[in-house]
């Protein structure tokens, strides 16, 4: 099955998208490959590190000791609650400052753009600059401006990204949805905001959901998109919803090697 080429799917969730790390620890440790990787919002921070070399065991690490104030830095709300500098700064030099066609892996980031309301897949360009459009979430995050666009939080438009990682040549496709399910009573702002952007994209996601080949949903029912401080919890439902997969993800990968060869 040396032929066969996997392709992850990671979407948005705020921070029940580090049940993306668990998924990715789980086939490191069972040997599933992963030979590209596409991303929405939280989803694609995952992705640009994971494209960039970093091991699912440091992004827990990190992503377990990492404390708001590292990437948080809060403004008068005008245009978001949250600048965004820092979180860009964060991203840049943990993918070395690379841009999107220089990673390990090809990688694809989704974001949405305002003005012409189209989504938009970076396949180009600096990685920070991917990533930090495509985790602004709405009245979260100030919006990230350049030359070519106004952008915004990916999971408005593409919640899983899987035509996107489709499109970079993969044979099998698997989704790892943390979005779209019951979760625990909004306690913040951020909560009221993901939730709600949530209900919203489940339609779209529903429509696409038969596009991936497997599509693995984590049980994070009691994580809130703004329980940044449960990550340990979330890693620990990814690794367990990925491990309980693996049986339909062999049996992907088996049939797609049949049917090329």
């Amino acid at each position: 099955m040396a032929q066969i080429k996997v392709g992850l799917a990671l979407g948005s969730g705020g921070a029940r998208g580090f049940a993306h790390i668990g998924v990715l620890k789980a086939f490191e440790e069972h040997g599933v490959p992963v030979h590209a990787v596409s991303g929405s919002s939280m989803g694609s921070m995952v992705a640009a590190f994971y494209a960039t070399g970093m091991k699912p065991k440091y992004m827990e690490q990190l992503a377990c000791s990492l404390r708001p104030r590292y990437w948080m830095d809060l403004t008068v709300p005008r245009l978001g609650l949250i600048q965004g500098d820092r979180v860009y700064q964060m991203v840049a030099l943990l993918t070395r400052g690379l841009r999107v066609d220089e990673a390990d892996l090809p990688l694809a980031i989704v974001a949405a753009e305002l003005l012409t309301r189209r989504r938009v897949v970076f396949r180009a360009g600096k990685i920070a600059d991917a990533v930090r459009a495509s985790i602004s979430v709405p009245g979260v995050f100030v919006p990230f401006v350049r030359e070519d666009g106004v952008y915004v939080d990916g999971g408005v438009v593409d919640p899983v990204p899987v035509e996107a990682v489709r499109q970079l040549g993969v044979d099998v496709v698997v989704a790892v949805d943390v979005g779209n399910q019951r979760t625990a009573p909004p306690e913040t702002m951020l909560d009221v905001i993901m939730q709600s952007l949530d209900m919203m994209a489940s339609r779209s996601w529903r429509g696409q959901a038969q596009a991936a080949d497997v599509t693995i949903t984590p049980a994070l029912e009691r994580i809130g998109p703004s329980h940044f401080h449960k990550a340990e919890a979330a890693v620990a439902a990814g690794y367990e919803a990925a491990v309980a997969a693996l049986p339909a993800v062999w049996s992907c990968l088996e049939r797609a090697a049949r049917a090329s060869s």
